[in-house]
């Protein structure tokens, strides 16, 4: 029997040992082995959300790809393979219809029967309820931090955090090159033209690299933040 096994941890997940990668593959190799099917491949998307469409899981359409008739589509949980139900059953038609199945190394779900068609759906349902939950409460997290007037997302340019770490302040330097950049996009240079530009300078970005095209359009489309967050510097 050949085994393709997929495994699949997110943003927030890679920190999560219950579910990082090296635990994954400790439980497909186990489940494999368990099988006394060889391992073929492994297919890893790091840094991918349960609800990405399936187009954006690169390493889950590769290990789709790589199934045969009669093989085995390996996962630690269900769950890996994503918390949406419509692309757990885009995944579940192609894995059909490559004439291979599903094993999920923690049983839920394994098997033809009805119980287990049944227990699959259960499974991704309350994978997509839980991934709803947890956006939910990410929301209402942030939109507590902006009552407070703290700081939410990525600091835009222009602006730097003061000392307490919540809150942002000018920062002239940036500043400076920000109001550069509108001034030559007002000019009608392209985003590659004023990076070119700014690098001949001698400016850098945040990094202390050379600009790219895709920093000015960052700083082209970033809007003035929130008077709240702001503080005047010392």
């Amino acid at each position: 029997m050949k085994a393709i096994a997929y495994l699949r941890v997110s943003t927030r997940e890679q920190a999560d040992s219950g579910v990082g990668l090296d635990a994954q593959r400790a439980a497909v190799e186990a489940v494999a082995a368990e099988l006394g099917a060889e391992l073929a491949e492994v297919h890893v998307d790091a840094g991918v959300s349960g609800g990405a469409e399936l187009d954006k899981c690169p390493a889950l359409l590769a290990a789709l790809d790589a199934l045969s008739e009669g093989a085995v589509l390996l996962v630690a949980k269900r769950d890996r393979l994503g918390r949406d139900v419509y692309r757990l059953a885009l995944v579940e038609r192609m894995t059909a219809r490559a004439g291979a199945s599903i094993v999920s190394a923690d049983g839920a779900g394994n098997g033809d029967d009805p119980a287990a068609l049944l227990m699959r759906r259960m499974v991704d349902a309350f994978a997509e309820y839980e991934r709803q939950l947890i956006k939910a409460r990410t929301r209402a997290a942030l939109a507590t931090k902006r009552a407070r007037g703290e700081r939410v997302g990525s600091i835009p340019w222009g602006y730097r955090l003061t000392i307490d770490g919540v809150h942002l302040e000018r920062c002239e330097r940036e500043q400076a090159i920000v109001e550069a950049v509108h001034e030559a996009h007002a000019r009608g240079l392209s985003n590659r033209a004023i990076a070119r530009a700014l690098n001949a300078e001698g400016h850098r970005n945040r990094a202390g690299r050379p600009f790219g095209h895709r920093t000015i359009g960052n700083i082209l489309k970033a809007e003035p933040p929130s008077v709240l967050t702001l503080r005047e510097a010392a």
